[in-house]
């Protein structure tokens, strides 16, 4: 990761931020060689856009990048991928945790899927001051690449093998522990909803455990929805519907960053991260709509809908989340459209009874320019998933609360006195954006770390 920043240089071309509110009386101030290059290139200073401007040789000189004001830090993210080779500085009284930001933004933007097809990768760096932890921001980047990279991947190089080798590698790196079990073991163990759901598909299903850190210290269970691919079982998905289908193990993807973050900040706690890993799939084994499932807890689950297939292998995982009785249960999961319909493609939703926690990551994830926003667990909704014969039903008739629903179904499988919030996450952009390019992401991961930091350390 150390390929995007430097901390010294001979040179480094100046690239200055100018806010879109101030651009017409800066420019007025400028020569009129200058004035007259930027005029002629249509430079606004609108947010992201950038403008190159040469020497007499013809070599960039310096580099104008548009703001909507000084907190727009996403718009670096538009530089490493219109400037060309070479070392580059930004001017201006910035503080400390703005350069970061900055730096941060701009390695995201330079983001390149390239498994399967090449393309332009930015050889551009950016000079960071002394005081600036390189290390810090490489362990966010190379984390967040992590994930993207996981979740861009096709089912068919990440299916539930493969997302246990991922696991795998990131526990070798920190000396943490992963235990596994698999297929029919599932079942000897109790796991019934996480076996129910993967048996369909000849990728066998398998509960991922890590643990690392000592136990005495403040304990945090990490749980990822790891739905590998999602067809939707025998409620099955139209082809539209299944198409982008390989993100659903996205809340995996969250875990194994988040968990990889910790561990190389190394936060005093114990960590354990949970990973229920399937593949949702069509076959002569796949479990049926009204099939009552008896879960590690013991609530019984009347199956309404195949296609409500990961709160049915959260359910288990929370469970055993909570028999340690840790300090804090996170769980995150690519889990309801209706919370994309509420908050849209770049807004994490998060549901949680504890206010404080809530609070602190809202605040957190404001100040890091990497939104999350807290949903209602309205209670009064609950009934919906009354079953006539089973405690509870995965799915509701009701066309609206689909978010809401969700999540109290989950919350029937946490302990009540332990703190527990869940992420419904929005893990794809649809379109590129500074920052932000096409395909997968992570919104909030980097503000829900802060937060553990701030909590934890």
């Amino acid at each position: 990761m150390n390929e995007f920043f430097v901390t010294s240089a001979a040179h480094a071309v100046a690239i200055h931020p100018i806010l879109k509110s101030e651009f017409s009386g800066w420019l007025e101030k400028q020569n009129a060689k200058l004035r007259n290059w930027l005029t002629v290139n249509n430079f606004k200073a609108t947010s992201g856009e950038v403008c190159l401007a040469p020497d007499r040789e013809g070599m960039v000189k310096q580099v104008f990048l548009g703001l909507d004001d000084c907190d727009d830090v996403w718009a670096f993210g538009a530089l490493p991928n219109k400037v060309p080779e070479g070392v580059y500085q930004i001017k201006g009284r910035w503080k400390s945790k703005q350069l970061e930001q900055f730096a941060i933004m701009w390695a995201l933007g330079a983001y390149k899927f390239t498994e399967y097809k090449g393309g332009f990768i930015s050889k551009a760096k950016l000079l960071l001051p002394e005081n600036v932890n390189i290390n810090q921001l490489n362990t966010v980047i190379s984390s967040t690449y992590l994930a993207r990279d996981l979740i861009n991947f096709p089912a068919e190089n990440m299916g539930p093998l493969s997302l246990s080798k991922a696991l795998t590698s990131v526990a070798i790196e920190y000396g943490a522990k992963v235990n596994q079990v698999i297929g029919e073991d599932l079942v000897k163990a109790g796991y019934n909803a996480i076996y129910a759901v993967g048996k369909g598909s000849s990728s066998q299903p398998r509960l991922l455990d890590l643990t690392w850190g000592k136990e005495k210290n403040p304990s945090i269970v990490l749980v990822g929805k790891g739905v590998c691919f999602d067809s939707g079982g025998l409620d099955i998905k139209p082809a539209s519907g299944m198409a982008m289908m390989k993100k659903d193990m996205a809340g995996a993807a969250y875990v194994i960053a988040l968990a990889k973050m910790i561990m190389a900040a190394e936060l005093p706690v114990h960590l354990r991260v949970l990973i229920p890993a399937v593949e949702n799939m069509v076959s002569g084994s796949s479990y049926k709509p009204g099939d009552v499932i008896k879960t590690y807890k013991g609530i019984t689950v009347e199956n309404t809908n195949t296609d409500a297939e990961g709160r049915l292998i959260l359910s288990d995982a929370l469970a055993v989340a909570c028999e340690s009785n840790p300090d804090l249960v996170l769980d995150f999961a690519s889990l309801t459209g209706a919370a994309r319909v509420a908050l849209g493609t770049e807004i994490t939703a998060m549901f949680t009874a504890e206010h404080d926690i809530a609070h602190k990551i809202m605040r957190t994830a404001e100040e890091e320019h990497d939104p999350v926003w807290k949903l209602p667990m309205y209670a009064r909704y609950r009934d919906a998933l009354d079953s006539d014969i089973a405690d509870i039903k995965n799915s509701v008739s009701i066309p609206w609360g689909g978010a809401i629903t969700a999540a109290l179904f989950l919350r029937e499988f946490v302990e009540k006195d332990i703190p527990w919030v869940h992420f419904d996450v929005a893990s794809f952009n649809e379109k590129s954006k500074p920052g932000r390019p096409k395909g997968a992401d992570v919104s909030g991961l980097r503000a829900i770390f802060d937060f553990l930091v701030a909590r934890f350390d």
